[in-house]
């Protein structure tokens, strides 16, 4: 199945569409591009060439800096259910700052904006606390923000103390390895990719899953016990991952029979990848392009540094996490379809000489995550991926 038919199909699924939102962003960041040559040769100049990322480069002088936005989208309605937030700060540095460093820039800073309807000052000091203890992890400084009171604009779980949006922008320091950003035009044919491991579902395609669950379950879904077999692992969010030694949110308090709930898996922090992508650059190993992935799955977010016609071949990726593969179910969707929304267990993918690909893995292992050698790029276009539900083409 094709992208674009597998799009059409989910729309009524998810309720959105991967491609009107490319389409749109698109002719945002077009309106956006026009305004660039208010700073020609003037401090703050943005860069002209890297569009399609999520990151953009602008200039003061010798130094570069990168700049992205994002947020943490509906996933914010679990937490509303599991009257926990103390883990959606992992997810707000994770979307900007992963978006960052895929370009090649250090993170260093962080605004953030949360819009309420009414404002509860124990929810905002749990999120500020998981903030700053994602932020510790990133190396990063929380540096602007402010808080909205929005009244009947802002809606979201109903009986939650306080409904809200949390959107931030970060920016960082090109590594000094780096001549320019990482975009994608050293990528060649031959050259290997290193999968990072996920191990959730970071902050992307929650308006399917939840439209999957409540069909499942019911309008209560976050509490129905969730029974595969990696349950344990979302018992206490203490994977064996840098998250575990870095001021990793503390175990959640447990129902009868400590059972793990659906709300539990949907909550589980993302892991934040830029300290392990910047030891990488640090030890002076070859990176040519990385990618985030987020919402439109390896596909789409890969595709956006394959230029020039080029494509790749995924044969050794990380197995999607068995709550990915019974959530495709309940959502009958297929694996073609499910690689689209969500990580699949890969979330971020680098780009590296096939003589040394094996160095970058062991480096990222030596900071605490999974990484494994997942495949090569290919002269010829598409993404090709080969799992355990078959191959999945991409074009």
């Amino acid at each position: 199945m094709s992208q674009t038919s597998a799009d059409t199909t989910l729309k009524a699924t998810a309720g959105y569409s991967i491609e009107e939102g490319n389409a749109a962003s698109k002719n945002a960041y077009q309106w956006a591009q026009k305004t660039f040559s208010t700073r020609a040769g003037k401090p703050g100049e943005p860069a002209q060439d890297l569009a399609g990322g999520f990151s953009n480069e602008i200039r003061f002088g010798a130094e570069r800096l990168g700049i992205g936005s994002d947020g943490i989208g509906t996933k914010i309605e679990v937490a509303e259910r599991m009257d926990r937030y103390d883990t959606l700060g992992y997810d707000l540095i994770a979307m900007v700052a992963d978006d960052l460093v895929v370009a090649g820039f250090v993170p260093t800073n962080l605004s953030n904006i949360i819009d309420v309807n009414t404002l509860n000052y124990e929810v905002v000091d749990e999120l500020m606390r998981g903030l700053h203890d994602a932020a510790q992890f990133s190396q990063m400084a929380v540096t602007g923000g402010e808080i909205a009171e929005l009244g009947n604009r802002i809606g979201g779980y109903p009986g939650a103390k306080m409904n809200f949006n949390w959107c931030s922008t970060a920016v960082g320091v090109l590594h000094p390895s780096l001549e320019r950003p990482l975009s994608g035009a050293n990528v060649r044919a031959g050259q290997a990719v290193v999968a990072l491991r996920s191990p959730s579902f970071r902050s992307n395609g929650y308006s399917l899953a939840r439209r999957a669950l409540t069909k499942a379950f019911g309008e209560a879904w976050h509490t129905a016990p969730y029974t595969g077999t990696d349950a344990a692992a979302f018992h206490n969010y203490a994977w064996n991952n840098p998250l575990a030694s870095s001021g990793a949110p503390a175990p959640m308090e447990r129902g009868p029979g400590g059972e793990v709930t659906w709300g539990d898996v949907m909550l589980a922090p993302s892991l934040i990848y830029s300290p392990g992508v910047a030891a990488v650059l640090d030890a002076g190993l070859p990176l040519h392009a990385a990618a985030h992935i987020t919402g439109g799955g390896i596909a789409d977010n890969f595709k956006r540094v394959l230029k020039n016609g080029l494509g790749a071949e995924l044969n050794h990726l990380f197995e999607p996490l068995p709550a990915m593969q019974q959530l495709a179910e309940l959502a009958g969707i297929t694996p073609t379809e499910a690689y689209l929304y969500w990580n699949m267990g890969n979330g971020m993918l680098l780009v590296t000489d096939e003589d040394q690909a094996e160095a970058v893995a062991a480096s990222v292992r030596g900071n605490g995550y999974a990484a494994q050698v997942a495949g090569r790029i290919t002269a010829g276009p598409g993404v090709t991926l080969r799992v355990g539900a078959g191959e999945l083409r991409y074009t």
